[in-house]
């Protein structure tokens, strides 16, 4: 129920009264040691200058991150003021009660309005359409593909496409598209391959391609709502993207079954294949001739269309949230209210990092600004995520054991894999009760 005005700002006083430190002066923001935190401290930075609140951004490595984030948070302790921490978190931070509830903010602030709405839904609400909201998109990201201009644009190739496939050698606005250029560039004799798609399942890099291509065929993982997955992850729309996935591995490099962000990069700088897809967030690296040679010739495009017009990605990236147990949640506060602002969104973008604020991403100033920066303006609004229940990391290793043996071996058949994952993912809803 919303509440009016005058009850809304009396329920933020109240809840800063109870648990803040009106004197502070200092806040830490935890996040993964990456680019975009060195962005970020640099904004904190502009921050301190402007009120004499210092923030810093403490990281750690990637691969401790969520361990020592989920330490610290079950320890109820006040180490860390924000966190900038994965979308999948947010079941399991919220409903553990480590997340400050943000949803009078998002009123106040009409967050859903300012930041792009796919990427609220999916980094800010919790439950799925519950317009409950425990963080602020930050570094937004998602997947998306670099290609060859080179080669795409090289006149042999092009006439040599065109009487093959009867239409023009351009980057592809359909998976159908995709899948016959990868084919015409897969020239294993000559060490040169059609496409590098995502196939490691360590943790979400092959479940996030393959999202990309259900998503865009009009499929979808469940009902985020109900936790109903039967006909939904199994769905003949499903089938038809991972037999489609299953396929484009056959153009890829050899040795491509365990394949995340590093080889995927790896792939355009060593002249290995004509497309490649990746996160946004790893795009920099690719405009760079100090790290891609090929850095003048390297394009970029967002996830294409399926088979009926549909187009969406899957979603990378993190939101800020305040930490419950921290002793200046008013500074806290403020800093956010300083962060979703045009101007400091419009200069969070000029250093570095990605925004996910809708003015920021429509302007021209912004589209320009890089060769990707276009595609993933485009992005933003069509992204999609995985489950954000807390059990997502058993959903997650379900996904991966059963779809893997289908697209890197060819055990089965994608009906088979998709329809075992359907009576794991019940089982594991039943086993925590959300499916009753």
């Amino acid at each position: 129920m919303r509440k009016t005005m005058t009850g809304l700002v009396a329920g933020v006083g109240l809840m800063w009264a109870c648990g803040t430190s009106a004197q502070a002066q200092e806040l830490t923001i935890f996040w993964a040691e990456w680019d975009p935190a060195n962005y970020l401290q640099e904004l904190a930075n502009e921050y301190e200058a402007e009120t004499g609140v210092k923030v810093t951004v403490e990281t750690t490595p990637w691969a401790d991150f969520q361990t020592k984030a989920f330490t610290e948070f079950n320890a109820k302790g006040s180490a860390y003021d924000l966190v900038v921490g994965d979308s999948q978190w947010i079941g399991a931070a919220s409903e553990a009660g480590h997340y400050v509830d943000l949803t009078e903010f998002f009123t106040k602030h009409n967050l859903t309005q300012v930041m792009a709405p796919a990427t609220v839904k999916y980094y800010s609400e919790y439950p799925a359409n519950s317009k409950k909201y425990w963080s602020i998109p930050a570094e937004g990201d998602a997947v998306g593909w670099s290609y060859r201009k080179d080669w795409f644009e090289d006149p042999k190739e092009m006439e040599a496409f065109k009487a093959k496939y009867g239409y023009d050698l351009a980057p592809p606005k359909t998976w159908a598209e995709m899948r016959d250029i990868a084919e015409f560039f897969h020239r294993p004799d000559q060490k040169r391959y059609g496409i590098a798609i995502y196939t490691d399942n360590s943790y979400d890099g092959l479940v996030m391609g393959v999202e990309n291509a259900i998503f865009s065929f009009g499929g979808e993982l469940g009902d985020y709502q109900n936790y109903k997955v039967d006909g939904i992850i199994n769905s003949e729309k499903n089938v038809k993207a991972l037999e489609l996935y299953r396929e484009l591995y056959g153009f890829t490099p050899p040795g491509w079954a365990k394949s995340f962000f590093v080889e995927n990069n790896q792939a355009i700088t060593e002249n290995l294949a004509a497309m490649s897809m990746n996160y946004f967030a790893f795009f920099p690296a690719l405009v760079n001739e100090a790290s891609n040679p090929n850095a003048k010739v390297t394009g970029f495009f967002a996830n294409p269309a399926g088979p009926n017009g549909e187009q969406f990605a899957a979603l990378g990236g993190q939101g800020i949230s305040i930490i419950s147990y921290s002793k200046n949640q008013e500074e806290a506060m403020k800093f956010l209210e300083w962060f979703i602002k045009d101007e400091t969104q419009k200069r969070w973008a000029e250093l570095g990092g990605y925004t996910a604020s809708a003015k920021v991403l429509e302007s021209p100033e912004f589209q320009n600004a890089t060769p990707y920066n276009k595609a993933f303006y485009e992005t933003m609004f069509k992204v999609k995520d995985f489950w954000a229940t807390p059990e997502y990391a058993e959903l997650l290793i379900q996904m991966n054991q059963r779809i893997y043996p289908f697209v890197t071996a060819g055990q089965g058949t994608a009906k088979e894999a998709l329809d075992a994952l359907a009576a794991d993912w019940n089982a594991t809803f039943k086993k925590y009760g959300r499916n009753k």
